[in-house]
């Protein structure tokens, strides 16, 4: 048995500046790998079969990410060897913290390495856009300013820091999101200096913010603490989160929480765990 991390996100800004023919939406974003993860246990099978030994409630197992990203290895490397996988949850689903696609990556990661096909992080990235367009970045392995669908990445270092994360309890659909009338689509990009110098919003904020009052009632809470340098929301909800310089000031943060509130203090990564794989 061999055990992995796979650690959530944050996207620092989103911004949408236009869309392809094709439906997908052009964006800007700065992702952040954040220290709160799911595990995931691989044990090597002989015989090819790939299954989940923890099936999710109301998830069929072919519909998994991890069970898809192995049978997709499997499939482009022709390897006739198999996986039992156990996944450990604790990132939020659908909050817009990468769970699955961080599930996916280091699936692809992990056996790649114990299969022992040993093809290049670029082809498995390759491979992770066929599984969503934000498993790249966990592939890819570093904080990065990222262009095109999201799959386009420079790597930028970021300072040290702290986060107070809100897991507001309402679920938010990306794809009604993103088809929202109300939804901006024609932000002017920004160089990756600019954001350097603290520029960047989150274009589908006030979308969500309108669906979900929760999700905006929240975010004004955050923007009343005193140290938070950055208040936004993280790619598509419901998560949001704000930005400290230093640990003790996002967990005074915490302990304001009311009592209605849920969330968790983390750190900001320098890199993903398995950047060097």
């Amino acid at each position: 048995m061999h055990t992995f991390p796979a650690p959530a996100k944050l996207n620092l800004f989103l911004h949408v500046i236009g869309r392809r023919e094709d439906g997908y939406h052009l964006l800007q974003t700065v992702f952040r790998f954040i220290d709160y993860a799911d595990q995931l246990t691989f044990t090597v099978r002989d015989d090819g079969l790939i299954q989940l030994t923890n099936p999710m409630p109301g998830l069929p197992d072919q519909d998994n990410l991890c069970v898809r990203a192995a049978k997709l290895l499997q499939e482009r490397s022709g390897c006739s060897l198999g996986a039992d996988i156990h996944l450990e949850k604790r990132i939020p689903m659908g909050g817009g913290l990468g769970g699955g696609s961080s599930d996916a990556a280091t699936t692809l990661i992990a056996l790649n390495r114990l299969w022992k096909i040993d093809r290049d992080r670029e082809h498995l990235m390759t491979l992770g856009l066929e599984l969503g367009a934000d498993v790249p970045i966990f592939v890819y392995g570093r904080n990065a300013f990222a262009e095109g669908i999201g799959e386009i990445f420079t790597p930028v270092d970021l300072p040290s820091c702290w986060y107070l994360v809100l897991t507001p309890p309402v679920h938010v659909s990306t794809v009604e999101v993103f088809s929202s009338q109300e939804l901006t689509r024609d932000t002017i990009p920004i160089k990756m200096a600019a954001f350097s110098t603290g520029q960047g919003h989150n274009d589908l904020e006030p979308v969500v913010a309108q669906m979900q009052p929760l999700v905006a009632s929240w975010l004004a809470w955050l923007r009343q603490r005193r140290g938070a340098t950055k208040v936004a929301m993280s790619g598509s909800g419901s998560c949001i989160f704000a930005e400290f310089p230093d640990e003790s000031s996002a967990r005074e943060a915490f302990i304001q929480m009311p009592g209605e509130m849920s969330g968790f203090v983390v750190q900001g990564l320098a890199s993903h765990p398995l950047s060097d794989f």
